[in-house]
């Protein structure tokens, strides 16, 4: 009875929102070009900055779960750091490095880049409040390699590069799917952030925001109907796929 009341308080407000909304008020949506470009902005953005993060997440989840060094608590702490504070104070923390006033901001401005106001801030908005769940959950898989099956390969002259990504890599595979999933959709929903370092180009969430404040609640509910629907379509095509390759690489290892 209990779960049921936790799955009528998630589901319901997306069902009275959905069920508010008329097919008419989708379709015009859909063939809205405005949503379209926020929708195809957000994905592309979200998905470039998890695949670029993923480069040197991974390998230092894989540091943090094989090496012990001081202050290894402290650094453990820090990643958690974006989850804890409010997004909104993220969004100023990345405006004050990525600002024309910033050294990283001066040194953009001269080959004639502005990160406020750019996709590539929206990526780093994006990333700063979602790269410590793929942190996280390749840390998590990391650990739960056993160590000897790395130190067996040590043992026979195996490089630990090659260690790394014939052992640790393929056996945590699965939690780093998780994690690079979460990133993913953590990046696109993000709202807090984003709007103080880039209110345009908009991205969906942003412009739903802003046909909430500028026409109300009729506008806003249907893009926000639509971009619910991309979201959940895309979080499960790649769990099927994770799933997919995973059960793939079972059958071979049998």
């Amino acid at each position: 009875m209990l779960g049921g009341v936790v799955l009528l308080f998630i589901i319901g407000p997306l069902l009275g929102m959905f069920f508010a909304t008329s097919s008419n008020e989708i379709i015009e949506t859909v063939h809205d070009t405005e949503v379209r470009n926020s929708i195809g902005l957000t994905i592309g953005i979200s998905m470039a900055a998890t695949i670029i993060f993923a480069f040197m997440s991974i390998p230092f989840a894989w540091l943090l779960a094989r090496k012990e060094f001081l202050f290894k608590r402290l650094v453990l702490g820090i990643i958690d750091l974006p989850i804890v504070i409010p997004h909104s104070a993220a969004g100023i923390a990345i405006l004050g490095i990525i600002s024309r006033d910033s050294i990283i901001g001066k040194t953009a401005d001269s080959f004639g880049l502005n990160f406020v106001g750019h996709p590539v801030g929206i990526g780093l908005a994006m990333a700063f409040v979602s790269v410590p769940f793929l942190i996280n959950a390749a840390h998590d898989g990391f650990k739960s390699v056993p160590l000897r099956l790395e130190q067996a390969a040590l043992s026979l002259k195996a490089s630990p590069v090659r260690v790394f990504f014939t052992i640790s890599l393929p056996l945590a595979w699965r939690n780093i799917v998780s994690g690079l999933v979460m990133m993913f959709a953590r990046g696109m929903s993000e709202f807090g952030a984003i709007v103080i370092v880039a209110y345009h180009p908009m991205v969906t969430p942003v412009l739903i925001y802003e046909r909430f404040g500028a026409f109300g609640l009729k506008y806003a509910r249907p893009v926000s109907v639509v971009f619910i629907v991309v979201c959940v379509a895309i979080f499960v095509l790649f769990r099927m796929l994770a799933s997919k390759k995973n059960q793939i690489r079972v059958n071979k290892s049998i």
